[in-house]
């Protein structure tokens, strides 16, 4: 396949230099760094560098189109890494995402995640990240924060979901301190609903290239890495 990445280094000295900066991140928030995964975001990305990531040590890949991995996934179906679905899912791509993706990261209503669950079938838990959106007044995917009590009362219901946390990508900031009140945000929303549901939701996705550090300073358990790793993708047609 094509190579549609175009990075400044090689992968695995970027991959080098982002987990240099996720120890620093973590030890200011007196964190262990084991305790954060870090996602390769391959949207626009070459199998064969998704397979030089793996090599360099990455085993978790995050795709944004059900289309574009479907493409990419016969070559890469000897490596043992864990795929995750970030972007939004169309109802009727259900079936293939769970053929596909052993994680889906960015369920965004009950009818889509109820239409997951018939899909993922007997005898299979598909864990899952709601996606909230914090950004209001722009054009992002996710659940509204005040529609997530219902929904979350929902994802209880699904014997086939392993729903484990919420996910969201921050509304865009003149600063990279001011994406720090949308991670605050979004670890308060976790917690009040681990509560007021007694359910565990260990998972918090939340970070990219550029502001993943602060969102390890504020819980990110899972942090969305793509050009920091494979380097700047070309720019679209």
């Amino acid at each position: 396949m094509r190579d549609m990445g175009a990075g400044t280094g090689t992968i695995a000295a970027n991959l080098a230099a982002i987990r240099e900066r996720m120890e620093r991140a973590a030890s200011r928030a007196k964190r262990r760094v084991e305790e954060i995964t870090l996602v390769g975001i391959s949207k626009g990305v070459a199998a064969d560098r998704i397979r030089e990531a793996f090599v360099a040590g990455v085993r978790h890949v995050g795709e944004s189109r059900v289309q574009e991995w479907e493409s990419k996934a016969p070559h890469l179906e000897d490596l043992a890494a864990t795929w995750h679905l970030v972007g939004h899912l169309q109802r009727n791509k259900a079936a293939r995402a769970v053929a596909l993706f052993h994680a889906v990261d960015s369920l965004d209503s009950l009818p889509l995640a109820e239409r997951l669950d018939r899909a993922a079938g007997d005898g299979r838990r598909m864990p899952v990240l709601l996606e909230v959106r914090l950004d209001l007044s722009g054009s992002k995917s996710g659940c509204d924060p005040e529609e997530l009590p219902r929904l979350a009362e929902g994802m209880l219901l699904l014997p086939h979901l392993e729903w484990r946390g919420l996910m969201t990508v921050p509304p865009l900031a003149e600063n990279l301190e001011q994406a720090r009140s949308a991670f605050r945000r979004l670890r308060e929303l976790r917690d009040d609903l681990a509560r007021r549901l007694d359910w565990p939701l260990p998972e918090l996705s939340m970070g990219m290239s550029n502001d993943f550090e602060i969102a390890i300073e504020e819980g990110a358990t899972q942090i969305r890495v793509g050009t920091a790793l494979f380097g700047a993708r070309a720019a679209a047609p």
